[in-house]
């Protein structure tokens, strides 16, 4: 099977159909092109949503991703983002590999066919020169021929008229004599030519065409095998990044089986567990038996002091109906006092964590500081010894800052551990040392009692609380004789009570307590016969008489 024996008279067909193998390369290298760019796009794609869904550094969001489902769908994104880089990969390798390979073979592949079939126009303009060669002298003979004839024809006749000179004769028996000659010179060169054309013919058909076309034909089937193998090519850059992309699916299912719905309910728990008791039964307050107005024992709940239980019930109590107050929208203190026991503590302890990495990052500064130091005294001539003196001064200064910051956290997170009865001296001393900086306002106070919602602000609780006492309780008992003390109470700190049913204590001041905190974090006290209010319970020791169950208790 060859193309030189069995399509020696196609040329022009075989040309056609070459130039449309080329054609057929290109659009192949075109079609891989455009599967790149795809590729790229789609892993570009890829790339975008895994970004567009990660966490913000430093936001609440990212605080959010601690839970195992979370934690999972960021793996998930992650190894989005890895499974986008394989088809980068894929892109790269088709570029490398297939495009720029075919491009540099379309051009030399174009180079080989046209020398073949330059090479093949050659030998068809030789062939039909011949062929005009031999035409040429076959017409020449022809003519030749044609005129020997006449030639002898006009000497016959001019030999058999008698009326024609001897001379005449013998001038058409010459001229004859030429003609015949001619022909015969003009026979010899065409059957010259002739045996010429007829070699030149069989070169030309068993020979130079053969090859010519054997040439383009392996030129053809290296092309289809060339393209053949691209496309394996292009199959096997795929399948190279298949077990990876298959490690990236792994990894996404692997996420997705470590998903622990039980620990994510225990974040929950500690998220936001208040630490508080659920609120207990509320007192059946029978109104149909005679108000007691002597003063006695239980003056204390059933005298004016009976007003606080009476607003449990009416749901604007503090102490037990916590859960549905609102919050307060007022800066957040320094101590977290706004928050329930435990999220105050999860709090602190990560406010001294942060403190201890702020010192620990400043004691390496400090060290490397010094050693820097000493190699200046080693080597004067690196650097003054002295000018670290400041910097070295500055960074020990901020250590003792952060120190002292860090033990005023620690004093609060020992109190609402447990660890601390009452406010120690040191915790006295740190907190002195912040009220000096910021004074307090009802929310600093760091009491266990207080509402887990942190809701227990001026507003929130004296404002509304005495508000009622004075619509629902003052008429009632305004002929009442002042309640009687039941114990002292000593100012650990300065009060400033700013809202309607609160008093304004001084730090070391003595006063008289006349209802003691019934659960809602206030004490109830009296300075002189005109002067009394509630103050929060953390800001005070108190000291009950022994009448009311003599026993000295520390708030």
């Amino acid at each position: 099977m060859s193309w030189g024996t069995e399509l020696w008279d196609q040329f022009d067909n075989l040309e056609k159909h070459t130039q449309w193998g080329i054609d057929i390369l290109e659009k192949y290298i075109k079609f891989v092109k455009e599967r790149t760019e795809i590729e790229l796009s789609y892993a570009k794609q890829l790339r975008n949503l895994s970004k567009k869904y990660q966490p913000k550094k430093n936001s609440k969001e990212e605080e959010e991703y601690k839970y195992t489902s979370c934690k999972a769908f960021i793996s998930n994104l992650n190894e989005m983002n890895d499974y986008a880089g394989q088809h980068e990969v894929i892109s790269e390798n088709m570029a490398s590999q297939i495009i720029v390979d075919l491009a540099r073979y379309v051009q030399e592949l174009k180079q080989e066919r046209k020398s073949n079939f330059h090479d093949g126009r050659k030998a068809q303009q030789h062939i039909e020169t011949c062929w005009k060669q031999l035409e040429s002298s076959k017409r020449r003979f022809e003519r030749d021929c044609k005129e020997a004839d006449r030639a002898q024809q006009y000497f016959e006749k001019m030999d058999a008229d008698i009326n024609v000179t001897k001379a005449d004769v013998e001038k058409a028996r010459q001229q004859a004599q030429i003609r015949h000659q001619m022909a015969e010179d003009s026979k010899a060169d065409y059957s010259s030519i002739l045996q010429k054309f007829n070699h030149e013919q069989h070169e030309y058909y068993h020979t130079h065409i053969p090859n010519i076309f054997q040439k383009i034909q392996e030129m053809e089937e290296r092309r289809i095998v060339r393209m053949g193998e691209s496309m394996k090519t292009y199959a096997e850059v795929d399948r190279q990044v298949i077990p990876i992309i298959g490690k990236c699916l792994d990894g996404i299912v692997k996420a997705a089986e470590s998903i622990d719905q039980k620990n994510d309910s225990q974040l929950v728990i500690e998220a936001y567990k208040s630490g508080f008791e659920p609120p207990g039964d509320i007192e059946f307050e029978d109104y149909t038996q005679p108000m007691k107005r002597t003063v006695s024992d239980n003056s204390l709940s059933n005298s004016r002091g009976e007003g606080k239980p009476d607003l449990k019930f009416g749901g604007k109590s503090k102490g037990k109906l916590w859960p549905f107050i609102k919050k307060n929208k007022g800066a957040t203190p320094e101590d977290f006092s706004n928050l329930p026991p435990e999220q105050r503590r999860k709090k602190l302890q990560q406010k001294v964590d942060e403190l201890n990495k702020e010192i620990q990052k400043e004691m390496d500064q400090r060290d490397a500081i010094t050693k820097m130091k000493d190699v200046y005294l080693k080597n004067p001539q690196m650097g003054d010894p002295a000018s670290l003196d400041h910097k070295l001064a500055e960074v020990s200064q901020n250590i003792e800052k952060l120190r002292v910051e860090t033990q005023k956290f620690e004093a609060w997170l020992a109190e609402v551990e447990g660890r601390l009865p009452a406010r120690s001296e040191q915790a006295r001393r740190q907190s002195g040392l912040y009220d000096s900086q910021n004074p307090p306002t009802v929310n600093n106070c760091a009491q266990d009692r207080e509402s887990p919602d942190g809701s227990y602000t001026e507003e929130q609780s004296q404002e509304s609380e005495m508000k009622v006492l004075a619509t629902d309780f003052d008429d009632e008992f305004d002929d009442e004789e002042p309640l009687p003390a039941i114990g002292t109470c000593k100012a650990l700190y300065t009060f400033e009570g700013q809202n309607e049913g609160t008093i304004s204590v001084v730090e070391g001041e003595t006063l008289y307590v006349i209802e003691e905190d019934k659960g809602d974090g206030w004490t109830r006290i009296r300075r002189n016969e005109d002067e009394e209010g509630y103050v929060p319970t953390s800001y005070v020791e108190v000291c009950l008489d022994k009448n009311a169950k003599g026993a000295k208790t520390y708030i």
